[in-house]
């Protein structure tokens, strides 16, 4: 019997039960890109389309089992972090990839809702900028998170490139801040340094905002889809580019479910 084998992508998040968002959306994002994904859960979450009722917290210790266990058997090509709200676990994440070498990290700051309300605390946010972006490849902050980065208001793409730049230099990783919460675009831009000592250079990603109200999980899809552009050994402009190419079309393609921001459709392009 031919055999195969495909690069794996791990991703470190908490479980969305509704399957919109988190492991789920990253599992099927690293699926229809056609890869092998492996996860280390965080969290369990009680959530649907309108909320989250309950989360049920992970210990790091058992964060850190899982983890290891991934290296052990199926190194992954890339790995994805998503939400962590403990600074505990967000310890023992940065220990273990320290300790596996882990390459290709591509971290998805989530830090502030879209309503503005801070979704982790002060502590477990020192250990994220302290301990995971200096790890990343690429992290993708919105502009709220970016805000909460920087510090500097963002209310222009001078300040949104400023933004990223400021988090390039800070981190020493690629940033690409997101433009989705701006008011008529959907514009990202990408600071990269290049090697270790050069200037910092600048790529827009333009392109026209879809008109849907369902956008649950987009955050999780885009970071997981740069994650797999990065494993399968695209440059960091060429993974953004291709991950900002499937989101429009899992955006485009119009699947409404739920009664609140329903999820985008993450298998598109391999229906009929």
């Amino acid at each position: 019997m031919k055999t195969f084998s495909v690069p794996a992508v791990l991703s470190i998040a908490g479980s969305d039960s509704s399957g919109g968002a988190g492991i789920q959306a990253d599992i099927k994002t690293i699926a229809a890109n056609g890869l092998f994904a492996e996860t280390a859960i965080t969290a369990l979450t009680a959530q649907n389309t309108t909320g989250v009722r309950d989360v049920l917290e992970a210990t790091p210790e058992f964060v850190a089992e899982q983890i290891d266990a991934v290296f052990e058997d199926i190194p992954p090509a890339a790995v994805k972090i998503g939400m962590v709200s403990s600074a505990a676990i967000i310890e023992a994440i940065a220990e273990r990839l320290v300790h596996w070498n882990a390459e290709n990290i591509v971290v998805d700051p989530v830090m502030v809702a879209t309503s503005g309300a801070r979704l982790i605390s002060d502590d477990a946010s020192t250990a994220l900028t302290g301990l995971l972006l200096p790890l990343a490849r690429v992290i993708t902050p919105n502009i709220p998170e970016a805000e909460a980065l920087t510090g500097a208001r963002i209310n222009s793409e001078q300040a949104q490139e400023a933004a990223a730049r400021d988090l390039t230099a800070r981190y020493g990783c690629a940033t690409l801040v997101k433009g989705g919460h701006g008011i008529a675009d959907a514009n990202d831009v990408l600071a990269e340094r290049d090697g270790d000592t050069g200037p910092i250079r600048i790529a827009w990603f333009r392109h026209e905002r879809i008109d849907t109200a369902n956008t649950h999980g987009t955050g999780c899809t885009l970071s997981s889809a740069i994650a797999c552009g990065l494993a399968r050994g695209l440059t960091v402009p060429d993974a953004v580019d291709a991950a900002k190419a499937y989101l429009t079309g899992a955006l485009a393609a119009g699947l409404d479910l739920g009664h609140g921001s329903g999820p985008v459709d993450h298998m598109w392009a391999h229906r009929a």
